[in-house]
């Protein structure tokens, strides 16, 4: 058998079993990407799989917006929504762990990214979320809303924190271990009174859209 083939038929063992294994211990254990490697997940080598633009074209985020990044860990994305809302745009970055939110911290820090100054970052639990009732055009969630324990009660939280008419954004990929199919995440979605708008993207890798009522 050719070398090559071999290699690859080795790679996508390792990852079949690595979900198999993941995925079972999921099903007993609840807990957030650990802090350790948050340098990979805000890396290059992960935002050339998951593009920043497309992430956030496909959820909607648009200059001005007030929007919440819900499980922002170490914010592989976070600065690059900044840019995005503008000056007259504002980011709440909201994690459960201390030593996530500091990553941000360090890497806001950096000479390439003092000249953002619209992100609020915020510890706290999305099941508790100590923000404002109506105060956000869109909330996002990128590879994380699977690991909240209590997904209905987020989504109310979510839905409090949303402005009428307000965005919710969660966009899956399934290198994860949580991934989702596309038909879950909406059902999950509209299962707190969301209105599905619309699912961008492959089946690898997308975003799905929702609307909270205006009622």
């Amino acid at each position: 058998m050719n070398t090559a083939i071999t290699i690859l038929i080795v790679i996508l063992v390792i990852f079949i079993l690595w979900q198999v294994f993941i995925r079972i211990l999921r099903r007993y254990l609840d807990f957030p990407a650990p802090a350790f490697i948050g340098n990979f997940l805000d890396s290059d080598f992960r935002r050339r799989m998951q593009s920043p633009d497309k992430i956030i074209s496909r959820s909607g985020i648009k200059e001005g917006m007030k929007v919440l990044e819900v499980g922002c860990g170490s914010g592989a994305f976070t600065t690059f929504v900044a840019r995005a809302v503008g000056d007259k745009g504002e980011v709440f970055a909201l994690d459960i762990q201390p030593e996530m939110l500091k990553q941000i911290e360090n890497k806001l820090k950096r000479s390439e990214n003092k000249d953002i100054k619209n992100i609020q970052l915020i510890e706290g639990d999305a099941l508790n979320m100590p923000l404002e009732d109506n105060y956000f055009d869109l909330v996002y969630s990128i590879t994380v809303f699977q690991e909240i324990p209590d997904k209905n009660k987020a989504l109310k939280e979510i839905k409090r924190v949303l402005k009428p008419n307000g965005v919710l954004a969660i966009t899956e990929f399934l290198p994860d271990p949580d991934y989702p199919l596309k038909s879950t995440t909406v059902k999950i979605g509209t299962s707190e009174g969301f209105i599905s708008d619309e699912v961008e993207g492959s089946f690898w890798n997308y975003t799905a859209r929702f609307i909270k009522p205006d009622n």
